[in-house]
């Protein structure tokens, strides 16, 4: 039994009313036997809860941000008409900040043996799985003086995909792709480019490029065109152990490198390279291969809904054999993982022969810009420490590029807002250069 606030309201009216009008007691319990049978009457005539049948639908994934509409159906298989009052509990995270109350409660009327719906519109603030937790119902009577009360379990996943901010820039560098592949034809030369036709020669161009035997049939100088390759493999490591965890603004840094990944993988599918993923950390957490093209992008963006950075150190020599496993034959991988020094130099740099022996290797590295605000630091002497502390962490920075710039290894080190076309220009450019 549920008594709402009228029924309070009116009690407490009544019991004034006869306090001045009726100094009797007989006057006070005449009110409240009044109340009384109102709540009775209301108590008998609200429909039942337990019975109702109540089912969702609507959606399942929903990018980050953007909003989610779950329905709710309520079915009342009873003969009296329902006025219910209806909350939709999900975790706090399925939420923005101050809109749950607003949003999981509905007002409802259903009339005997019919069924109505109400949407429950969600704005996840996490990645992830968000569940559905309890359906509360207050059936009420024709008085609004007190109801029935009950839950029901209706179980509701929705999904919060990566948000993919970066797919602005995607556009801009699928005109540059087009570029490269053979719609405007380029001069090019090196490992891993493809004939495309042949053209006059044109002053300034790499004489390198000249086919002499087109030229002796054709008694005017002709170069070759050249496109890059298609079909090349492509594999995406993220690394998820601690240095993933560490917040940049206010994301970790994971959250940036799987934008980045994201548009990477969109731009190469639309090269026509293969791409497969990998997320490691102790272990392997993720892995997708074999894709469709079509399925490329879909099926990265649903496993890296759910990824978390772990709170360990990455072991790298099992990452490392992973890849290997995961590339057989010649591939780029592109290693999404920080640039802290004593990770890198114990755990990476010991292990990148394995991978630049066989495979063009780019790491992509997210960057703090924070730490650019902190070496600028003067005035205080917190301030002078800060800077000082902010500019060793530079140091270290450069200094483990360095390293691996030496050992083969392109790397790229960029804010979070930088990242993803930094790294989608850098395999523009190695595409370019027939390094692929």
């Amino acid at each position: 039994m549920a008594l709402t606030g009228r029924t309070a309201l009116l009690a407490a009216l009544g019991a004034l009313v006869t306090g001045l009008l009726l100094p009797s007691w007989a006057g006070i319990g005449a009110v409240t036997g009044a109340v009384l049978l109102g709540v009775v009457v209301d108590l008998l005539l609200a429909a039942p809860v337990r019975s109702l049948r109540i089912t969702r639908g609507g959606d399942t994934t929903v990018r980050l941000g953007e909003p989610a509409a779950v329905e709710l159906t309520v079915t009342n298989p009873a003969g009296r008409p329902l006025r219910a009052r209806i909350r939709d509990a999900w975790a706090p995270s399925a939420w923005r900040p101050g809109t749950e109350t607003a949003a999981s409660r509905h007002t409802l009327r259903v009339p005997g043996h019919e069924r109505r719906r109400v949407i429950t519109v969600l704005t996840p603030t996490r990645r992830g799985d968000h569940h559905a937790h309890r359906v509360t119902i207050r059936s009420l009577g024709p008085l609004g003086l007190a109801g029935r009360q009950g839950s029901h379990l209706v179980p509701w996943t929705v999904r919060a995909l990566p948000p993919f901010a970066s797919r602005k820039h995607l556009p801009s560098r699928l005109a540059r792709l087009r570029e490269l592949d053979g719609r405007t034809s380029v001069l090019t030369r090196g490992q891993g480019t493809e004939f495309d036709s042949l053209r006059e020669y044109l002053p300034g161009d790499d004489v390198r490029s000249i086919d002499w035997r087109a030229s002796a049939r054709r008694h005017t100088v002709a170069v070759r065109t050249w496109r890059p390759e298609r079909d090349r493999h492509i594999l995406v490591v993220l690394d998820t152990g601690r240095t993933s965890a560490g917040r940049v603004g206010d994301a970790p840094r994971l959250d940036a490198s799987l934008d980045a990944a994201l548009l990477l993988t969109a731009l190469a599918t639309k090269a026509g390279d293969r791409v497969d993923l990998l997320a490691h950390d102790l272990r392997k957490r993720v892995s997708v291969a074999g894709r469709s093209p079509n399925e490329i992008l879909p099926a990265f963006t649903n496993a890296m809904a759910v990824l978390e950075p772990a709170l360990h150190e990455t072991d790298m020599r099992s990452l490392v054999a992973t890849a290997l496993k995961m590339a057989p034959h010649r591939s780029l991988i592109v290693l999404l993982t920080g640039l802290d020094a004593a990770p890198a130099e114990d755990g990476l740099l010991p292990l990148l022969p394995l991978l630049t022996k066989r495979h063009e290797v780019v790491l992509a590295s997210v960057s703090d810009p924070h730490l650019d605000e902190l070496a600028a630091g003067r005035g205080t002497v917190e301030a002078v420490y800060g800077a000082a502390a902010a500019e060793q962490t530079r140091a270290d920075r450069r200094l483990t590029a360095d390293r691996l710039t030496r050992a083969g290894v392109t790397v790229i080190d960029a804010p979070p807002a930088s990242v993803a076309p930094a790294l989608a220009d850098t395999y523009l450019a190695l595409k370019a250069a027939g390094r692929l």
